[in-house]
């Protein structure tokens, strides 16, 4: 019978709903983004769930992908949009920016 460790809570993967607009999204890029935007529970356990919308601009330059990511979190809701080059720059730097949201929003919070 398997014992559970002590000390070791087990975080419940985040529920991230992922749309590509008017584009089929890959299964790599899926995956790379549920991992990133996954990777925010290390930062705060009041995350309810993740939605990411992938559109491309329909602009002629090179920086037309982008990224919108909204965190459903107890209070206010987060979001932070990017656009870059690829898909996965975007993302990175959307959840940089909504990892420092959560920082600030547990600051706030810490007396």
């Amino acid at each position: 019978m398997n014992k559970p460790t002590q000390g070791h809570k087990q975080k419940k993967a985040m529920n991230v709903k992922i749309q590509s607009i008017h584009f089929d999204a890959d299964k790599k890029l899926l995956d790379f983004i549920e991992n990133k935007v996954g990777k925010l529970n290390t930062f705060s356990n009041t995350i309810i769930g993740g939605e990411v919308y992938l559109r491309l601009d329909k602009s002629g330059s090179n920086d037309n992908k982008i990224a919108e990511i909204k965190l459903k979190v107890p209070g206010n809701d987060l979001f932070a949009k990017r656009q870059c080059n690829t898909f996965e720059k975007a993302t990175d730097l959307a959840v940089e920016a909504l990892r420092r949201q959560l920082k600030k929003q547990k600051e706030k919070t810490m007396p």
